[in-house]
């Protein structure tokens, strides 16, 4: 008889731990995202500078109340961060991606990010994609100066931030985001020519990405287009410089699959203010 009982017991455990693996894998598998035909939907999300003054709010500009707004949001609707990092990873290893990606994108590396955002970011364990400027990072590391309004990121703040597995850092230029001297970001100049042209995009994207090195012992693998100016001149000396990913001002949802073209020139929603989360989303969704 207590060979008997003792039988049945195993055999039970053997039953509850076939039930829980069985569960385990209908769970896993609602909960991740690997190729199939058509690939996987992934929307990415572009926001510039964050503000508390509501004066300042514009196009590019919300305030720090809005940016927490949309993070839970996502959150309590399932969406999961990501980077481009996992978009790579995805694309060129299948490595799986959640059920319901969103990437959080920063453009320009402004202050701010830093000083409202990211503590937001931490608060809700999301993470966020900032493209900065490397000449400005260059330039507040240096003179020290601290102001929401108008500074940008230092060297400090960035390796902080890459810390703490949250924050992903991109290439913007280095000292191309402008529209002087008959520059329109990286765009190719009326009259240059492809050669003087090439010469002065790789030199520019190769001194951040080697300021990157120098500070952080990272090199980005993303490029992020400044006003969204492309040139097809530029495809070539991005892709020879490593960059396996670019991201663009278009708007729309991309669908990412084992192509790894799919990676080059992503689209983004804007974030302007004067809508709810819900007012914002419901357009994207």
């Amino acid at each position: 008889m207590f060979v008997i009982i003792r039988l049945r017991r195993l055999l039970a455990v053997l039953l509850v731990c076939c039930l829980a693996a069985g569960l385990f894998t209908v769970f896993r598998a609602k909960t991740v995202s690997t190729f199939g035909e058509d690939g996987v939907e992934v929307p990415i999300l572009m926001y510039h500078h964050i503000l508390k003054d509501s004066k300042r709010w514009n196009k590019y500009v919300i305030g720090p109340g809005q940016f927490e707004e949309d993070l839970k949001y996502l959150k309590d609707h399932g969406y999961t961060t990501i980077t481009t990092q996992d978009l790579i990873n995805y694309v060129y290893s299948n490595v799986e991606l959640p059920e319901k990606p969103v990437m959080i994108t920063f453009d320009d590396g402004y202050y701010s990010n830093y000083l409202y955002a990211y503590p937001i970011l931490q608060q809700y364990q999301m993470k966020a994609v900032i493209s900065i400027i490397g000449s400005q990072t260059d330039l507040y590391s240096e003179s020290g100066e601290r102001n929401g309004n108008y500074t940008h990121v230092t060297w400090d703040d960035v390796n902080e931030m890459l810390a703490s597995g949250l924050v992903e850092i991109q290439n913007h230029t280095y000292d191309m985001h402008t529209n002087k001297k008959g520059r329109d970001g990286t765009k190719r100049k009326k009259g240059e020519s492809e050669e003087d042209y090439k010469n002065a995009l790789w030199n520019d994207l190769e001194t951040l990405q080697q300021k990157m090195k120098e500070h952080t012992g990272y090199v980005p693998r993303a490029f992020t287009y400044p006003f969204g100016s492309v040139s097809k001149e530029s495809y070539s000396v991005i892709r020879d410089l490593g960059f396996l990913a670019t991201l663009s001002c278009s708007t729309g949802t991309n669908r990412i699959t084992n192509d790894p073209d799919c990676l080059y020139l992503l689209k983004r929603y804007l974030r302007p203010s004067g809508k709810s989360s819900e007012q914002f989303f419901s357009e994207i969704f």
